[in-house]
């Protein structure tokens, strides 16, 4: 195994129902400092992959390694150096922003100083300091998300995975997410995230995999899989291949 691979999928499959397969034998490597993209039509497999990678779907075919740890057979150590944001966060209706995050803060042994210095800076730049005190449950989805994306940076994960982290944010707090994205890589964060929105992918990342019918179909760097043409174009030309 690769030592800098922050993630590292070999040959997942996923089978529901009728023995369709959502996923057919994935494979691909996250590096420290990647913005990774992993782009597909809805149903692709996108949101299969990423909820075993992060511990929420149970599966048997394949391996998921996070830091060089199994994520069947080392769990609480993937999820110790892991952050995830899914494409619309549930979270704890009834507690305040605040209370949530400090739960969240709990759960990863954040010190008080660590939390507040934190929880400030992210409420600042997302603009929702003033909003903490509110419960969630009056929250718009916007809101939520932005709650959500500071409960995943508090604890300065190691590895970023988000499922279409920019729906439901508005075009100032996309602007700052993918700031953050950029500031953490810079740092050796890896992030991995599914999008269906190719401008985005193609602006921000520097390696993406096109998942089709779950089957990788294309992967690598971004100048490897456009070679001039823009990744829209890569897209369609391979999803009719």
């Amino acid at each position: 195994m690769n030592e800098t691979a922050m993630l590292e999928i070999r040959h997942y499959s996923k089978s529901y129902g009728g023995g369709k397969k959502a996923a057919d034998d994935v494979s691909l490597s996250v590096m420290s400092g990647d913005i990774y993209g992993f782009i597909g039509h809805n149903g692709a497999g996108k949101s299969t992959t990423i909820r075993a990678v992060v511990g929420v779907l149970d599966f048997t075919q394949g391996e998921i390694f996070i830091d060089g740890h199994s994520v069947k057979d080392e769990p609480l150590a993937c999820k110790r150096v892991t952050a995830y944001i899914p494409d619309n966060p549930d979270l704890y209706e009834n507690l305040t922003g605040i209370q949530y995050l400090n739960f969240v803060a709990d759960v990863f042994d954040l010190s008080a100083a660590q939390r507040e210095e934190r929880i400030r800076k992210y409420a600042d730049l997302f603009e929702i300091t003033d909003a903490l005190g509110d419960q969630i449950g009056s929250y718009s989805h916007g809101m939520k998300q932005k709650v959500a994306i500071i409960s995943a940076l508090i604890h300065d994960p190691k590895l970023l995975v988000l499922d279409e982290p920019f729906v439901g944010l508005d075009p100032k707090a996309t602007f700052t997410l993918k700031q953050m994205m950029h500031e953490m890589c810079a740092k050796g964060t890896a992030i991995f995230f599914s999008t269906h929105v190719l401008d985005v992918a193609e602006k921000l990342c520097n390696k993406v995999a096109i998942i089709r019918h779950g089957k990788i179909i294309e992967a690598g760097t971004m100048q490897e899989l456009t070679e001039g043409h823009s990744l829209e174009e890569t897209f369609l030309e391979a999803d009719h291949e």
